[in-house]
């Protein structure tokens, strides 16, 4: 689930929480739409989660000893 789909859930979630007043016998609306919105947002963060990582920056790995005199020398690492 992307975060296009989770933000939709939390949306169509809230309006049945805070702006849907219809009673259907045996179904509690406002219940469905706070389960939506808790879908939605466990998703956004689930999806953070999972990219978040492979967009870590490539980050200098120094060797020897120019490094100590404000030269950076060696090959980039992305960190991983």
């Amino acid at each position: 689930m992307g975060i296009g789909v989770s933000l939709l859930l939390a949306t169509v979630g809230a309006i049945l929480a805070f702006a849907v007043d219809y009673r259907l016998a045996g179904v509690d609306v406002t219940l469905i739409g706070w389960i939506l919105m808790t879908a939605g947002a466990l998703g956004v963060v689930a999806t953070l989660a999972i990219w978040m990582p492979g967009r870590a920056r490539n980050v200098p790995v120094t060797r020897g000893s120019s490094a100590r005199r404000g030269h950076v020398t060696g090959t980039y690492h992305s960190g991983r």
